[in-house]
């Protein structure tokens, strides 16, 4: 439940902190005192949008805190999920900064704001006399005959149509691929059967480019080597190995004679074994050079073809060809099993369908038992909130095709008169009806759902007189389960409350500011008979206020 609210330089309020007791409690004010700006304020605990123009003082941060109890509730795991500690008393701030950013905290750990509506809707239903219109949308109508039903059938059938969407839309999607895929198949089978066509091998390229530089200048090459093999060795005697040898001759005749001759002879006599093994390598591979016009066309078209290849694919390499051809390949072999697996999802999405069709016939049952109850347990409400003629009932049909709320369309019908045809409650109940018929629900939800707090925003408009007691006694009877908060005008519901809180208007220098405290006892007194007379109040508004509150 709420405890504490702290609120700082928000709309008209400067400062406030409040403290809620976890009974009934009752909030008025004049009209335009700023009741509605707590709502606000606490809207933003709850995640709605921040606007920097609620800052009243354009200079300043907006603080807005909030303590909760929230011991019991189960809310263990939401926190883990969100890394934030878990504590039983739950302190969220939001701040609003002059710059428009805002940023919350949730146990003075940053949160984002998903994680506070996340909470909202285990923490506090905030209901105002605009939200009985949901009372004719059909998702809420849905929402409450399950909540008054079976929850975890509805989760169990929300969770089947994600899977079966889920299916189907990868069907869908799967046919699809298949449709553009059989088109290019022909393409992908003629780019990938060029390329095995090819024979293609990674390093291939290298060599051709190296054979055919050979083969273009084989004449060049081989005189090259012929010239020198003759320059080292021939019969003209001007040959190099030919002095050479005359050289070591020389060397030969004076060795005995001088030290270092020796030494000067092996190494001539290591260039000559060296000089000759160069001169029978050139003159042997100048005489297995030759020149073949044949395989020069060869390589050149085989480099050709690679050329082309590499330029079609936009690759520069022949291992580039290669992964382009594998890939080809995958592709290829991917359209040739797509049959099995459209054949495979489409099994999937039928057994997913017959689930979905079985939980959505639990669900069916479900909503129709919680329907009957609902009308059953209504009708005695509405007749103590002044409707004693009042009939309700609901009415279930399926609808053409499965949704994500099921297979029912489902409608409330109503009328406030003896003897008058029941009829859509949209088109026929006032709206002060319509919010009886609302507390009304509230009421009978207050024992099935989790939630600890109730606030209702004048939802007492349009009733008045012996009414508006029967409205104040049942808000005090669900106070009996929840904290239950009131905005009310009515004297009769503020009388009820086990805390009464005043909000008003002063005026300092250039500013209007709201205030809001808690009232005694007596200044309860005195609150309730100015609600029921004018200000000051008469003696007989002043009894009359305190057998009200009797």
């Amino acid at each position: 439940m709420l405890k504490t609210l702290h609120i700082e330089n928000y709309a008209l309020i400067q400062q406030s902190d409040i403290c809620f007791d976890g009974g009934f409690v009752a909030i008025t004010g004049e009209t335009g005192a700023g009741k509605s700006i707590l709502l606000g304020a606490l809207g933003l605990l709850l995640g709605q949008r921040a606007d920097a123009a609620v800052l009243a003082d354009k200079g300043r941060k907006c603080v807005v805190e909030a303590q909760f109890d929230i011991a019991g509730l189960g809310l263990e795991p939401l926190f883990a999920e969100a890394d934030v500690d878990y504590d039983c008393t739950l302190v969220l701030r939001r701040e609003i900064l002059p710059s428009a950013k805002s940023r919350a905290f949730a146990n003075d750990t940053p949160v984002q704001l998903p994680f506070l509506r996340q909470l909202a809707t285990r923490l506090v239903d905030i209901h105002s006399q605009h939200q009985t219109l949901t009372l004719a949308d059909s998702h809420f109508r849905l929402s409450l005959l399950d909540t008054l039903g079976s929850p975890a059938t509805a989760t169990a059938y929300a969770t089947a149509w994600r899977e079966y969407t889920a299916l189907k839309r990868q069907l869908e999607e799967l046919t699809a691929a298949e449709a553009q895929q059989r088109r290019e198949q022909d393409y992908l089978q003629f780019q990938y059967d060029e390329l095995a066509a090819a024979a293609l091998v990674a390093d291939e390229q290298e060599a051709l480019e190296q054979e055919s530089q050979m083969l273009a200048h084989a004449e060049a090459v081989r005189e090259g080597m012929s010239t020198a093999a003759a320059l080292l060795d021939d019969d003209t005697g001007q040959a190099a190995l030919t002095r050479l040898r005359q050289a070591k001759s020389s060397l030969a005749h004076i060795a005995p004679w001088h030290p270092d001759a020796q030494t000067l002879l092996a190494r001539l006599e290591s260039s000559l074994i060296e000089l000759d093994d160069l001169e029978r390598e050139l003159q042997s591979t100048a005489e297995a050079i030759t020149y073949s016009s044949e395989r020069q066309q060869q390589v050149d078209e085989r480099l050709a073809l690679l050329y082309r290849l590499q330029k079609k694919h936009g690759v520069g390499t022949v291992a580039g060809l290669i992964a382009v051809r594998d890939d080809l390949d995958a592709r290829l072999q991917s359209i040739a099993t797509l049959d099995d697996r459209i054949q495979g999802l489409m099994e999937q999405v039928d057994r997913a369908f017959g689930t979905l069709q079985r939980t959505a016939d639990v669900l069916t049952t479900s909503r129709r038992k919680a329907g009957d109850e609902l009308a059953t347990n209504l009708l005695p409400t509405l007749h103590g909130l002044g409707m004693p003629e009042a009939r309700f009932a609901v009415e279930l049909s399926p609808t053409a095709d499965y949704g994500p709320w099921g297979h029912d369309s489902v409608g409330f019908l109503f009328n406030a008169n003896r003897g008058g045809m029941l009829r859509d409650l949209a088109k026929v109940a006032s709206g002060g009806e319509l919010s009886r018929l609302m507390l009304a629900v509230k009421s009978m939800l207050t024992s099935r759902a989790l939630l600890p707090t109730v606030i209702f925003d004048e939802i007492d408009t349009g009733v008045s007189g012996d009414i508006s007691v029967a409205v104040g006694c049942l808000m005090a009877r669900m106070a009996g389960n929840m904290q239950v908060v009131a905005i009310t005008h009515l004297p009769q519901i503020a009388a009820r409350g086990t805390q009464h809180l005043k909000v008003y208007k002063e005026t300092s220098g250039d500013r209007t500011v709201s205030l809001i405290r808690e009232l005694t006892p007596d200044e309860r007194v005195v609150e309730v008979a100015v609600m029921l007379s004018s200000d000051p109040p008469s003696a007989a508004a002043l009894q009359t206020a305190r057998e009200l509150m009797q």
